[in-house]
């Protein structure tokens, strides 16, 4: 690993007198970032508005229209505003998704990358700003911006789909790989994780393309980890039914398959309930099962399950930070004497 070398102006007197830059300096060396991400937390905060109050409310009351059709006669009912709706939600939902996907590029390739790759951070350093200090401004700053624009489409996303929960035929359930997240405060936790990664990828590559992939990458693979994760975080209901209903949950899925008659669980071969066929009531009489088993996580478990996992997600991008850190020190770190001998 190559080791960035302080020069002699980290002890020049004129760095002693300049100003030390910090948070304005930031703001201004990424005001087209800090404008564009204001801009896009605006466009999805009013599109997000916009869906929960007319969208939703002519959605309801066409989805009440539909309802009270005869299937006898024609039907006359506003399906404009049902698709509306389902369009609007659809992309509204995929935004806020990729979120920390756009934080994690951003801070991946401009924000680290691109300064160590050119030069303007070792700049930053010999104006009065330590390197320890230029990272953490980097980090906190961004962070409480990313939290709060985030938080704040999150919140409102839940409250849209909250009134058209139940009144909506077509409207999302609740588990919903998307909307489950996009409802809660694990996009927050993933979008800060991926600020986090950025800033560990930018110092280890100090290039912009190959930290932003490595970035885009890291986060993606968190995303996917997070939803294998998450069901195992909380402990799950077990709900049996008979051989004649089949499964009889709703939520997320944990575990599923047969119990027999000394209360054993064992696989299920897909034969289907035994209602079908004459076949697969000889085929569970064969295997003694008398039942249906399915461990999954109800409606109830929602913040159970989202608290956890959000925990997690923080935990990971704390520990992103320190390594952040300890990477930085490693690769700043200049005795007096080389200083020195930099000098001469």
């Amino acid at each position: 690993m190559t080791t960035l070398t302080l020069g002699s102006d980290l002890t020049a007197p004129a760095a002693k007198s300049a100003p030390a830059p910090g948070t304005r300096w930031l703001l201004r060396l990424h005001r087209p970032a800090l404008y564009g991400w204001i801009g896009l937390v605006a466009v999805l905060g009013l599109a997000l508005i916009w869906l929960w109050g007319p969208l939703t409310d002519s959605a309801i009351e066409g989805w009440r229209q539909y309802g009270t059709c005869d299937d006898d006669g024609p039907c006359s009912y506003d399906q404009n505003a049902i698709v509306r709706y389902k369009s609007v939600y659809m992309y509204t939902t995929g935004a806020l998704t990729a979120l920390p996907f756009v934080v994690a590029a951003w801070a991946g390739a401009s924000l680290f990358g691109r300064e160590l790759e050119h030069g303007t951070a070792q700049l930053a350093w010999t104006q009065g700003l330590s390197p320890v200090r230029w990272l953490a401004t980097k980090l906190a700053v961004p962070a409480v911006l990313v939290a709060a624009g985030t938080g704040l489409l999150v919140t409102l996303h839940r409250l849209t789909w909250s009134k058209g929960d139940g009144r909506i035929d077509t409207a999302k359930n609740w588990h919903d790989s998307m909307t489950l997240h996009t409802n809660g405060p694990t996009t927050v936790a993933l979008a800060l994780t991926g600020l986090a990664g950025g800033a560990l990828a930018g110092l280890l590559l100090r290039r912009t393309l190959p930290a932003l992939m490595l970035t885009l990458g890291f986060v993606a693979a968190l995303r996917v980890l997070s939803d294998l994760v998450m069901p195992h975080l909380w402990p799950a209901v077990t709900q049996v039914s008979s051989l004649g209903d089949g499964y009889r949950s709703d939520g997320i899925q944990v575990d599923s398959g047969l119990v027999t008659s000394t209360g054993a669980h064992i696989a299920d071969p897909g034969c289907g309930p035994a209602s079908i066929s004459d076949t697969c009531a000889a085929l569970y009489d064969k295997l003694d099962a008398t039942g249906f088993y399915s461990s999954y996580h109800p409606e109830s478990h929602y913040w159970p399950l989202q608290l956890t996992t959000t925990a997690l997600l923080l935990a990971v991008a704390a520990a992103l930070a320190v390594a952040a850190f300890v990477l930085l020190r490693r690769t700043t770190a200049t005795t007096p004497r080389a200083a020195r001998e930099a000098a001469v």
